[in-house]
């Protein structure tokens, strides 16, 4: 599995695991168990949840899923931007700890940008750090801007922005993405496949047809290929979670390559950050 390194030298697989949209249905709780134990077998330990999702169901889920194997897994959960504060900021935390049942983030993400500022944000993260409750703190949604001016607020301490980034939602790659780059900061694209719509495309089902992978595998890949960025796809079955793994060993050719970027070029000009 291709690893990336965090600003504080940590190595995280560059193929995770996404939570958002899982434990809504009762029905599927145990598929869902089962897909992300598998992923954790496959390799693929980072493991991305909020207090958000199903109202703090996820984190409950999660914490089902890892128990037992919390040291093999790089845990990673997200705070309403409303909670991002001085005052509430802990109690949040301790909440999504209780619900994983852990003592411990490995990564604590802001979720987007509220009305907290972002220093004040920083410091409470940081106390948190100071606390043991997180190893280390980022962000999520955080347009170029915001995390120029989250950078003059911490300095380096940011591990990592999470945004959307998949082939139908490249504006990154004009400024944030080299600018986290520069910054040694890795994106971690959510909704890599874009909720599942790439993986219905036609087009670009023709376009695979003759290389021996699935429009999603190839979705996948292609994040992967790139230096600084971590996939985080949501899977719900263990097959599901066994095809994203096989994305991570697939190696796209040139014509490949050429095939997505007529599919879905880059924008000519700067588009703001997207948000899911």
């Amino acid at each position: 599995m291709k690893t990336l390194t965090l600003p504080d030298g940590t190595a995280v697989p560059a193929l995770g695991q996404g939570t958002w949209m899982m434990a809504e249905d009762a029905n599927h709780r145990a598929d869902e168990i089962a897909a992300l134990r598998t992923g954790i077998d496959l390799g693929m330990t980072l493991i991305d949840t909020a207090e958000m999702y199903a109202d703090g169901e996820a984190e409950r889920l999660v914490g089902e899923a890892i128990t037992g194997r919390r040291k093999g897994v790089f845990l990673v959960s997200k705070a309403y931007p409303q909670n991002a504060s001085r005052a509430r900021l802990q109690g949040a935390c301790e909440a999504s700890l209780r619900r994983l049942g852990t003592d411990r983030l490995d990564l604590y993400l802001l979720h987007w940008r509220g009305g907290v500022p972002l220093a004040e944000t920083v410091e409470a993260m940081e106390r948190l750090v100071e606390a043991g409750k997180i190893l280390r703190w980022g962000v999520s949604n955080l347009d170029i801007g915001d995390m120029e001016e989250l950078t003059a607020a911490s300095g380096v301490a940011c591990a990592t922005d999470q945004i959307l980034y998949n082939l139908t939602r490249r504006g990154p790659e004009h400024d944030l993405l080299p600018w986290l780059a520069t910054h040694a900061i890795p994106a971690m694209a959510y909704s890599p496949v874009e909720q599942g719509r790439l993986a219905a495309d036609v087009e670009l089902r023709v376009l695979t047809a003759d290389i021996g992978a699935t429009p999603a595998q190839v979705a996948l890949a292609w994040l992967l290929a790139q230096d600084n960025v971590i996939a985080i796809p949501k899977a719900g079955r263990s097959e599901h979670v066994q095809e994203n793994r096989a994305a991570a060993d697939l190696i796209l050719s040139p014509d490949t390559r050429t095939g997505l970027d007529r599919l879905y070029p880059r924008p000519k000009g700067r588009v703001p950050l997207e948000m899911l």
